[in-house]
């Protein structure tokens, strides 16, 4: 809804990719502000961990901010920036079992500081976020739990339809499926889900 009404009343993003290109730097603060809760809050759903999810969103927009130029809008901005984020965050978590998850790069790592016009790494604010149901609610502890024993494939295809609420389309472009494909994956991952939830609910938390 937040995002809805700030391109209702706002530049659409089209017209921010626009200004972005012709120089206007505020534009991409603009992009920033629009999409900065959605995106970490997709990084903490596949990560499991605020910190390292403040980092991979950091890493997110600063792709994001060396790629734009190249952004030809063959498919939505939002699109676009939701597959990026999938991306990093599977390379996080591949990288994170590499290293047995003990060893993650600094929030001053050298790849921000090789760009002096990429947007310098700032943590998240301190006050209540998009997030902060999440941390309290041991219901939603309940569901990332059980969310982090489906396969990335599974896991991927619930956030981004029934977190992110990305429609049919946008998830097809982004995973390069058929429609009837990605109904048929959310169905089985929503059946897997529900699976896990059961084993770990009992009657007691039910009543």
């Amino acid at each position: 809804m937040v995002l809805f009404l700030a391109m209702a009343l706002g530049p659409s993003d089209d017209e921010l990719v626009r200004r972005f290109k012709d120089g206007d730097r505020h534009a991409y603060s603009e992009i920033v502000r629009r999409y900065q809760d959605r995106v970490f809050t997709q990084c903490l759903r596949w990560l499991g961990d605020r910190q390292v999810a403040e980092e991979v969103a950091q890493d997110v927009f600063i792709a994001l901010f060396r790629s734009l130029p190249k952004f030809r809008g063959d498919s939505r901005l939002s699109t676009w920036i939701f597959r990026v984020v999938t991306n990093h965050c599977k390379n996080r978590r591949l990288y994170r079992r590499r290293r047995a998850h003990g060893r993650h790069e600094p929030l001053e790592g050298t790849r921000a500081a090789e760009d002096d016009e990429a947007p310098a790494r700032q943590l998240a604010a301190d006050g209540p976020g998009t997030d902060a149901s999440v941390q309290r609610s041991e219901a939603e502890q309940l569901v990332h739990d059980s969310l982090a024993q489906l396969d990335d494939e599974q896991r991927e295809i619930i956030l981004m339809r029934d977190v992110q609420d990305l429609s049919y389309q946008e998830i097809g472009e982004i995973l390069d499926l058929p429609r009837g494909t990605v109904k048929s994956r959310i169905h089985r991952a929503r059946a897997q889900l529900t699976a896990v939830l059961s084993r770990r609910i009992s009657k007691e938390d039910v009543i």
